[in-house]
């Protein structure tokens, strides 16, 4: 039985791990949080990754938890409704699309539940250096012991230790679109009832959207800026900066900054894609945001990297581990995919992609092809 490690315990990594362990591997995966990490968007599930999705026996589940919105406004500087619609929304598109919209947390913790009776989890620890043979690959832990796999796949985001570790570093690979996204929790202060609200100002804006049945709301605050300076592990210094520039802000802007300043979830990142020529090396392969972020901007990365997942293992299954042979089909398989759902991104900036675009990107792949 071959042995795989899987750096990263998001969603890409487990739902690889699901599928590995039922094509007969021995996953482990690595998580450098000391658990599965709160907070975070609401993501979608869309097209071919639905099928991912019904495939691994959660379909119904992700069904109950997903968003129940009724609409959005959208609003001018000053809070002013400028247009509505009962349609669509902008974080989930067409409210009567079989597409799934769920928070990411109740999306990792339902993969996780799926999966840790079968699948060794290391919370808490890093990779910090891999060192190939011919038999395998040993990894330096920055807390457990060394050891030493048949494969390792580095399913570990936009800033991929693993990415860094075998292919150099990230400024050879990420592409700045000219954003950042900081993305936090707080308590239902404007009262929305299933009902989204957008708003933009200059450089700024921000969507708001209530959840955990209307008390709670995430808040999605976007602002336009060159690569920043900051260290992005700093989160204390990010957190600063977007309070600032909400506070700036005209209508509800003391209260969004009260909120970012005291979000125990807040998160801010650049918006950028990951591309490379290729995502092997080795005996070791990219999974999902570490291969191919294709950014929040694109409403496509959970999609992506479910059905990276899927593809990685079946392609693996289908050699019998021969991992040359597997990788290359992977990418081979993956890479048009990526390509359509990477550019989603970049066809309109400052909003969302076509209604088109996104109905052929999403349904661009077979899983059995």
């Amino acid at each position: 039985m071959q042995t795989v490690l899987v750096s990263g315990g998001g969603i890409a990594g487990p739902v690889l791990a699901y599928w590995l362990r039922r094509h007969g591997f021995a996953p482990t995966v690595v998580e450098r949080a000391s658990n599965r990490r709160p907070g975070g968007q609401a993501v979608d599930i869309r097209g071919v990754a639905l099928e991912v999705v019904e495939r691994m026996g959660l379909l119904e589940q992700a069904s109950r938890v997903r968003t129940r919105m009724r609409g959005m406004s959208i609003l001018d500087p000053d809070g002013h409704e400028v247009d509505r619609s009962t349609e669509a929304t902008f974080s989930s598109g067409r409210l009567d699309s079989e597409d799934i919209e769920l928070l990411r947390e109740d999306l990792a913790r339902m993969v996780y539940e799926h999966t840790r009776a079968d699948v060794e989890y290391l919370f808490g620890d890093s990779v910090t250096a891999l060192g190939e043979d011919e038999t395998g690959v040993r990894v330096d832990f920055a807390h457990g012991p060394s050891r030493t796999f048949d494969l390792v796949v580095g399913a570990d985001g936009l800033h991929s230790t693993v990415r860094h570790l075998v292919f150099g570093p990230e400024e050879r690979f990420a592409h700045h679109l000219g954003s950042y996204l900081s993305v936090f929790s707080s308590d239902n202060f404007l009262a929305l009832d299933d009902w989204q609200m957008w708003l933009r100002d200059g450089a700024m804006g921000f969507g708001i959207m209530p959840v955990r049945d209307n008390t709670e709301l995430r808040i999605a605050f976007g602002f336009e800026s060159a690569p920043l300076a900051h260290d992005l592990r700093d989160s204390s210094a990010l957190r600063q900066l977007v309070v600032d520039k909400l506070a700036s802000m005209r209508w509800e802007g003391a209260r969004l900054a009260e909120a970012a300043r005291e979000a125990p979830d807040f998160y801010c990142d650049a918006m950028a894609q990951i591309r490379m020529d290729r995502w092997s090396h080795g005996r070791v392969t990219l999974l999902g945001d570490a291969g191919y972020c294709p950014s929040p901007l694109s409403g496509q990365g959970t999609s992506l990297a479910l059905v990276g997942a899927h593809v990685l293992a079946d392609c693996l299954a289908r050699t019998n581990g021969d991992h040359r042979t597997a990788y290359a089909r992977y990418e081979r398989r993956m890479r048009p995919f990526v390509t359509l759902n990477q550019a989603l991104a970049t066809e309109n900036p400052g909003g969302p992609p076509s209604e088109e675009s996104v109905a052929h990107a999403k349904n661009a792949l077979s899983l059995d092809g």
